[in-house]
C-alpha cells in the first residue's frame, strides 16, 4: 500500500471520528502496522503545515485529532453558531427536560408524562445531538431508553446532571437537610 494511500485512509478515519483517536486504534481500524500508521500520519503533518491549509493535525497525549487552525476560528465559530442557533420548541424542550431528569427513559414514558406523542421531539434532540440511545430497558418489548450526552451539558452550561436547578422551588434546601 502506498503512503498516499495510508494518509487518505487516516485524514477520512481523524475527520469522521472528530474526537481524539490513539495510534493504536487507527492502526487496528485500517489493519496496518502501527509503524505504518505512525508515517502516515508524520505524512498528514506534513502537509496541515503548510500554508494553503485549514486544517492542522494535533497530538494531544498522544492520541491524534484533525481540527482546524487556530487563524480561522473566527470563521469556524461563526458557522457553529448559525448551526446551534436553532432554538428549541417548547415540546422539544419539555421531551429534554422529561430526559434529563428521568434518564434513562423510554419513548413511552416521555409520551406518559407529556400525555401526547413525542416522536418528533425526539427525532429532534438525537439530530442535535442533545441526547443519545442508551440501550434497552428490561421491560416488556425491551423498548429503547434515552439520555442526555455530553453534547446537552456544553449546550446548557452544566458540568454534570447534579447542576440541573430542581424540578419544584421548595425541593431546593430539601437533601441537606433529611
Amino acid at each position: 500500500m502506498e503512503q498516499i494511500e495510508i494518509e487518505a485512509m487516516l485524514e477520512a478515519v481523524l475527520f469522521a471520528h472528530a474526537d481524539p483517536i490513539g495510534p493504536e486504534k487507527l492502526a487496528a481500524v485500517l489493519e496496518l502496522p502501527q509503524s505504518l500508521v505512525a508515517r502516515g500520519l508524520e505524512g498528514l503533518q506534513k502537509r496541515y503545515r503548510r500554508p494553503e491549509s485549514g486544517l492542522e493535525l494535533l497530538c494531544l497525549e498522544g492520541h491524534w485529532q484533525l481540527a482546524t487552525k487556530n487563524q480561522y476560528g473566527p470563521w469556524v465559530r461563526k458557522a457553529l453558531e448559525i448551526r446551534k442557533a436553532v432554538p428549541l420548541s417548547n415540546a422539544a424542550m419539555e421531551t429534554l427536560t422529561v430526559i434529563a431528569y428521568n434518564q434513562p427513559v423510554s419513548r413511552a414514558f416521555i409520551e406518559q408524562v407529556r400525555g401526547v406523542d413525542s416522536s418528533s421531539s425526539v427525532s429532534g434532540l438525537l439530530e442535535k445531538g442533545l441526547i443519545e440511545e442508551a440501550g434497552r430497558l428490561d421491560l416488556p418489548g425491551r423498548p429503547v431508553s434515552f439520555r442526555t450526552t455530553d453534547h446537552f451539558l456544553r449546550v446548557f452550561g452544566l458540568s454534570s446532571l447534579a447542576d440541573l436547578p430542581p424540578v419544584r422551588p421548595e425541593d431546593e434546601g430539601k437533601e441537606g437537610s433529611q
